[in-house]
């Protein structure tokens, strides 16, 4: 598709990123909507897997579709997960139950995973790589965008319409997507001869799936020594092994394990793999912060995590003009990891006496690092592998963030309850002393107070302390400030492990040799030269 006049070519990536804008913003629209749905349709203890359920559908569809769009073409792909996700938000804004809304959600799923692994790869196929570096700095601003406006715009559909307008909201945007891919965008002659690997993406799938939720469940629905836990995690080690001998054996593997053999794209995965874990940690954990230590309204947490956001989406379009004029990534690469690892440094340092403007400073660093550094990786690999492994080695990046992401926030999650055990156990030893905790009902009352997540919701806090007699308000006042301490006692273990995390990614990324961004597409036909030197030693 190289050969596209670049009118046409920007038109198809206006419809590209219009279809990455439509499932980007159905996934960030739906977090603030949904304690209001859930209000209506019940299912609160069921309420995490319609997050879940998204996330382990499109990360399986993504891997498996950038095999399947290597052999058969990114259009029918692309067009099929475009359908696909508009049945799901359809259906979704029909949901009458819980579980309907879980299921839903997962055709959601299958939709965004074909999307995000073509999408990525179709700038492959219509640009050289040394034109790359602007569009994959400019799709990557499309999440940051969709991250700014999604949640605003669910908080003020659920207050001033119905719920289901959260999941119809954007489906003209679909319609539009699909018409102009469909109208536009070329058909690839499929591959004759070579057979679907289908025992390998079994193998592939029993691997992703069990390790997914041993981390998403780990440390808060059960135990990480508990039997469900080491189940899944013994299972998943049972599936890789069963994976890696399926895949010695393929003749046409789902995940050719030849690739692995390939430094760059072995370490480009690795420090994305890091990127995740440092770019969810600071989106996940940041929020507790502005909220829970600052005691920032929940409204205006939003307005300072913006910033955030704009500073990545501004930064990666920047960093992506860089590559395209100069051809070189690599610096690039390092002074983001560098700027975002020194940002979460910053965050380590704040307390309960952190301003709003400091807070700010120190994210919009991070966020300028992430924007930096996000796309390099996505690059690096789409440069040092074959065309014929394009959407494999594309939808790999992929599938490593999204993991990395899970372990990332799983292990600080992690850090930050023990921490913050600990520390609550100092904090409130004093206050149990206190002669006034000798009344049951008071002392029954106050200890619901140590509950990190309700000094989060400074309305709930002004209910229960009107309930309280007044000669319990000092030790009430002692109580906040001791969790606020303990909260900022344990967000600083986790915003410090994620710069040390950052860091390593920093170091990792000298080791990458920086091979020259191709001008033409023709060159891929076979693996790049330097990369077979690289495979060779």
């Amino acid at each position: 598709m190289e050969h596209l006049e670049h009118k046409k070519k920007v038109m198809i990536m206006i419809a590209i990123m219009s279809a990455m804008l439509f499932a980007a913003l159905n996934q960030t629209i739906v977090g603030t909507a949904l304690p209001r749905i859930i209000s209506e349709i019940g299912g609160m203890d069921y309420y995490s897997w319609v997050f879940t359920i998204f996330m382990l559908t499109s990360s399986v569809t993504a891997i498996l579709v950038g095999k399947l769009s290597d052999m058969y073409g990114r259009k029918p792909f692309i067009l099929l997960g475009i359908g696909v996700f508009m049945v799901g938000s359809f259906l979704n804004g029909l949901s009458g139950s819980i579980f309907q809304l879980i299921l839903f959600r997962g055709i959601q799923g299958f939709g965004a995973g074909m999307i995000m692994s073509t999408a990525f790869t179709a700038v492959g196929d219509l640009f050289p790589p040394r034109e790359r570096g602007k569009w994959q700095g400019l799709m990557s601003s499309v999440f940051g965008l969709a991250s700014v406006f999604g949640p605003t715009l669910g908080g003020w559909i659920v207050d001033n319409a119905n719920w289901h307008w959260v999941f119809w909201v954007f489906l003209p945007v679909g319609f539009i997507a699909f018409g102009m891919i469909y109208k536009m965008f070329p058909s690839q002659t499929a591959k004759t001869g070579q057979k679907v690997d289908y025992l390998g993406s079994i193998m592939l799938t029993l691997t992703i799936i069990p390790l997914l939720l041993a981390f998403t469940w780990g440390g808060n629905d059960y135990d990480w020594l508990s039997v469900q836990i080491l189940s899944l995690l013994g299972g998943a080690v049972i599936a890789l092994i069963l994976f890696i001998v399926t895949e010695k054996n393929a003749s046409n593997p789902v995940l050719p394990l030849g690739l692995f053999k390939n430094r760059i794209f072995t370490l480009s995965n690795m420090i994305g793999f890091i990127l995740g874990a440092g770019m969810f940690g600071a989106i996940m954990y940041m929020p507790f912060f502005i909220q829970g230590v600052m005691g920032t309204s929940a409204t205006k947490s939003g307005i300072v995590m913006m910033p955030m956001t704009l500073s990545m989406v501004l930064a990666s379009a920047i960093g992506g003009q860089i590559i395209t004029k100069t051809g070189r990534y690599k610096f690039l690469a390092l002074i983001g990891l560098f700027v975002m690892s020194s940002g979460m440094v910053l965050l380590s340092f704040m307390d309960t006496d952190t301003t709003n403007a400091r807070a700010l400073i120190n994210i919009i660093i991070v966020g300028t690092g992430l924007g930096l550094s996000f796309p390099v990786f996505t690059l690096t690999v789409q440069n040092a592998v074959a065309h014929q492994f394009l959407g494999v080695a594309t939808a790999a990046t992929q599938l490593f963030r999204q993991i990395g992401g899970t372990i990332g926030v799983a292990i600080m999650g992690t850090v930050m309850n023990q921490s913050m055990a600990n520390m609550m156990s100092e904090q409130m030893g004093a206050v149990k002393k206190s002669p006034v905790l000798s009344n049951p009902d008071a002392a029954k009352g106050l200890e619901k107070l140590q509950d990190p997540q309700l000094i989060m919701n400074a309305d709930k806090l002004k209910e229960i302390e009107k309930t309280l007699p007044p000669e319990l308000s000092g030790v009430f006042d002692t109580i906040i400030t001791g969790v606020r301490e303990a909260l900022s006692y344990a967000l600083t273990n986790v915003f410090l492990i994620g710069a040390i995390i950052l860091f390593v990614g920093f170091l990792l990324t000298f080791f990458i040799k920086e091979i020259p961004l191709r001008m033409s597409n023709k060159e891929e036909t076979e693996p790049h030269k330097a990369v077979n030197e690289l495979q060779k030693s």
